[in-house]
């Protein structure tokens, strides 16, 4: 399976997909948040000398390590040409934001992949839930893998029910998430310069830079009511949500000027 080495579905989620399917990866660099067509193709190619058979592409939009970058469509359609005959996943799992960041569509972007799933919790706002797209006939064969993995639920009508709120009243709310997370990277940068954090590069709702002491980070917005996490060794993460108001960026803000 090729992907970016820093995507969610190789690094997190404790090595479920290798445990659950037994996948091989064949990771590409992704800095930028997307995939260069040449390293799919030629992977893609790859079997052809000696090398392990490729089933599948998956990509993710946006790219939460990479500042949560929104894809361009030319580059995603550059990427399914080269996977070929090849399905394509999207992670969307904060694809609405992708969505309001660049005024592609979702239908867009799902247009360029096989299969698609997204989030209704995070940005959308549900309690709970996620969606997956596809052919009819895969996505019945979907249902059977997820009633093996345990994820069959009943009486789901309340949980499907928010889901449509979400979907219907909270896709174009993400722009202010958007917003209050440029300020949080603004306040970032003018604290620690060198901490690869560029605002310009922050178009959706998250926020990474480096600290050779993350610890001492977490400790002292801690004290200050502030919630941040870390993705890597030296890697600490904001989140922008509708629950984080102006007043609580501008907590955050006035924090992070005297964070270590």
């Amino acid at each position: 399976m090729i992907a970016g080495r820093r995507q969610h579905v190789v690094l997190y989620e404790n090595g479920a997909a290798a445990r659950n399917t037994g996948v091989q990866f064949a990771t590409v660099a992704d800095d930028d948040g997307t995939l260069d067509p040449a390293d799919v193709a030629w992977l893609r190619d790859a079997p052809a000398h000696h090398q392990v058979p490729v089933s599948l592409v998956c990509v993710e939009n946006t790219h939460m390590p990479a500042e949560g970058a929104p894809w361009p469509l030319e580059r995603l359609r550059e990427v399914r040409q080269a996977a070929g005959d090849l399905p394509v996943h999207l992670d969307g799992a904060r694809l609405f934001n992708a969505e309001v960041a660049t005024g592609i569509s979702a239908a867009a972007y799902s247009a360029e992949a096989t299969t698609v799933m997204c989030c209704l919790s995070k940005g959308l706002c549900a309690p709970v839930g996620s969606l997956l797209a596809g052919p009819a006939d895969l996505m019945h064969a979907a249902r059977g893998e997820r009633q093996r993995l345990g994820g069959g639920m009943r009486q789901a009508g309340v949980i499907a029910a928010a889901g449509l709120v979400a979907l219907r009243s909270m896709v174009e709310r993400l722009a202010d998430d958007h917003a209050r997370a440029r300020r949080l990277a603004e306040a970032v940068a003018d604290r620690r310069p060198d901490a690869g954090c560029d605002p310009e590069r922050v178009r959706t709702n998250v926020v990474t830079w480096r600290h050779p002491d993350p610890q001492a980070v977490l400790d002292h917005l801690g004290a200050e009511g502030v919630r941040v996490g870390t993705i890597a060794p030296g890697v600490l993460r904001l989140v922008t949500h509708r629950d984080v108001d102006d007043a609580g960026v501008e907590q955050a803000a006035k924090a992070l000027s005297t964070a270590p």
